[in-house]
């Protein structure tokens, strides 16, 4: 399962390896992959996680997360 986070806030490829890090760092989270043009993260899990938990580990980081979408589909 994927979840699609928007962030906003990320300039540079250091603050996209920040985020991959917090983001991988956490249990249940198989791969995260930070886009900055498209100002979000697409993490990849091994079970559901709460939002909250997502959001705590970018705002933490001094980021602000818009949303959180549940990736569906074939190639979600």
């Amino acid at each position: 399962m994927k979840k699609e986070i928007k962030i906003t806030g990320m300039h540079c490829e250091h603050c996209k390896a920040r985020v991959e890090q917090a983001l991988v760092a956490l249990e249940n989270v198989k791969n995260a992959k930070v886009n900055l043009k498209k100002a979000c993260a697409v993490v990849d899990l091994n079970k559901e996680t709460d939002k909250d938990v997502l959001k705590n580990a970018i705002t933490e980081l001094g980021f602000e997360v818009v949303d959180v979408i549940d990736k569906k589909g074939f190639f979600g």
